[in-house]
């Protein structure tokens, strides 16, 4: 197994990323690499130029802004797993990715790559839906807010387009008494989920006063969340 001969490119800032981008039409971005790199090996893939996105420092790290969590699309999730401050805020994420592979998948996987592959089964796409999170999409025309009920297309392809990257998630965590769950049913620990489901669920006077509940592997697009308020 061998990748095709490809360019290699390792830029330092998003606008460095988006001018490699809008010059060179046949172009993958390599984040974690886990999905990647097996695709170019196997030849399911054969771009002429690859764009390295891990010395993009902006793409980094887990900030609190007001009412949301900011989520640079490299970040590893290693470190969403292990986060103060998403164990305290949204602990449905850190459930949620101690399903996703293993632990030395986790330390190269990056949020962003796995919302950009759009596995059907992915943990991250699933938790992304039942929040609803908004992703932040840069290209050359500047920066969008895509919903997360809109970024799945079709199958593996999400709103975005081949001059484009997926610079940061947000996600507003509930606020007030809650419960969340996490779970899925896979062949064995560590694979791909053959159904994944998270729930969240508000509670006001001891009442469910609003839910969110999204599936994953049922549907080539892994399902939408269904919130009721």
């Amino acid at each position: 197994m061998k990748s095709c001969n490809f360019s290699y490119y390792d830029p330092n800032t998003v606008s460095e990323v988006v001018s490699l981008m809008s010059r060179h039409e046949n172009a993958k971005l390599l984040a974690g690499g886990q999905s990647l790199v097996p695709m170019l090996n196997f030849r399911i893939l054969s771009p002429e130029h690859i764009i390295d996105l891990n010395k993009v420092s902006d793409l980094f790290g887990i900030k609190e802004n007001e009412n949301h969590l900011s989520i640079g699309s490299m970040t590893r999730q290693s470190e969403l797993l292990n986060s103060p401050l998403i164990i305290q805020s949204s602990p449905l994420i850190s459930r949620a990715l101690g399903y996703v592979g293993h632990d030395q998948t986790r330390n190269r996987g990056t949020i962003g790559g796995s919302l950009c592959h759009l596995d059907p089964a992915a943990e991250l796409c699933v938790v992304a839906s039942a929040y609803n999170a908004e992703l932040t999409v840069t290209g050359k025309k500047g920066d969008r807010i895509v919903a997360m009920s809109d970024w799945p297309v079709d199958f593996l392809t999400p709103a975005i387009d081949h001059d484009e990257l997926l610079t940061n998630i947000q996600i507003a965590p509930w606020q007030g008494p809650q419960g969340f769950s996490f779970m899925e049913f896979a062949r064995r620990e560590g694979d791909f989920a053959i159904v994944a489901v998270a729930v969240l669920i508000a509670i006001t006077d001891h009442v469910i006063s609003k839910a969110s509940i999204a599936l994953g592997g049922n549907d080539t697009k892994f399902g939408s969340g269904i919130q009721v308020a």
